[in-house]
């Protein structure tokens, strides 16, 4: 059992007994085991001393520590959550083997308000051919440590204060300020799996995913379907908002058509009821005057004028014209006369 370090084979000699990690944080920590346990049971147990160690998890266990297998890879993980001050102290990874012993190594681990290393990313991923960036960091105390990136079951990559690396596809660059930066490069399937920052003897880990790059064409049709569903993405943003403000302004243009619809057929009703009104008092005008013509005597006056006949006589001052005239007696606007029966003469004297 390799808990946090690599076996004894591999290139490097170095180990990881003290992980580190910030108080209400969380932290992945692979367990490697020899592949003929690849069937027995796994376990998470506490304890400085083997004997007196208290079992966490078992493996596909529920809470706030998950142990996970990985038969395929001849490992197992533990997910601790969410850990407090009270969770440091040693730990062992452990396969239960039946009529034997268990096979079991240990780990150190202590969490705090400010870890002597950490890391920006515990997780990170790349693409086939690409590259990525995890940036570490490590406290003053630390600052004459070595520094190291390690994978487990591999080598390690020293840092310093130069830009070199003992490998062209790792970059391991130290500024000397507390922070160093790895970067690797021209990504490969077999670059994933879990690496270590470490200053000193105590480290962090980080686990790398390498996804599968696309062919050239498909590579091609997904940029091009990116930026096409990106500008969709945005022009469907656009559109969104310039056919909801397209939707307002038609909806106020045609309720101001309208309105000035209805303002006009108002007014036209309106024009139409005075006219009809007006026509009607003018017809009450016109009955009542013709009604109270008609209740009154109608005064006629016959007017009758004789063009004297060529005479050589003098005119005779008797000759007299005379001139019906009917009065209603009520009518007092007639000119004053003497009223003898009903019929007033008038004397027309021609000169």
């Amino acid at each position: 059992m390799a808990p946090a370090c690599p076996p004894e084979d591999s290139e490097s000699k170095e180990t990881l007994k003290n992980l580190t990690v910030r108080r209400g944080g969380s932290l992945t920590i692979p367990c490697f085991y020899d592949e003929k346990y690849k069937s027995k049971h796994k376990y998470w147990c506490k304890g400085q001393d083997w004997l007196l160690c208290k079992i966490v998890a078992y493996t596909n266990t529920s809470g706030r520590t998950l142990v996970t297998d990985h038969p395929t890879q001849n490992m197992f993980t533990v997910e601790l959550k969410s850990l407090q001050d009270s969770d440091s102290g040693y730990y062992w990874c452990a396969v239960e083997i039946t009529g034997g012993s268990d096979d079991k190594d240990y780990l150190y681990l202590t969490v705090s308000s400010d870890p002597a290393v950490s890391v920006m990313n515990s997780r990170v991923s790349g693409q086939e051919g690409g590259s990525v960036i995890v940036q570490c960091f490590y406290s003053a105390e630390y600052k004459k440590e070595k520094r190291n990136w390690c994978r487990f079951k591999d080598k390690c990559f020293l840092g310093g204060r130069t830009n070199t690396s003992q490998n062209s596809a790792v970059l391991v660059i130290d500024y000397g300020k507390g922070s160093v930066s790895v970067e690797m490069r021209g990504l490969q399937k077999s670059d994933a799996g879990w690496y270590w920052f470490s200053a000193g003897d105590v480290g962090v880990t980080v686990h790398l995913t390498v996804t599968e790059r696309p062919s050239t064409t498909t590579a091609a049709t997904t940029v091009s379907a990116s930026i096409s569903s990106t500008a969709v993405s945005g022009n469907e943003g656009t559109n969104h908002s310039g056919n909801t403000l397209l939707v307002w302004v038609l909806l106020a243009v045609g309720l101001g058509l309208l309105l000035t619809l209805l303002s006009i057929i108002t007014w036209m009703l309106r024009t139409k009821s005075k006219q009809a009104e007006t026509r009607g008092r003018m017809d009450n005008i016109a009955v009542n005057t013709f009604s109270t013509t008609e209740d009154s005597e109608v005064t006629y006056s016959n007017v009758n004028k004789k063009k004297k006949e060529p005479s050589s006589a003098p005119a005779n001052e008797n000759d007299v014209i005379y001139c019906n005239l009917t009065m209603n007696a009520e009518n007092k606007m007639l000119s004053p006369a003497v009223k003898a029966e009903g019929v007033i003469y008038s004397s027309v004297v021609h000169k």
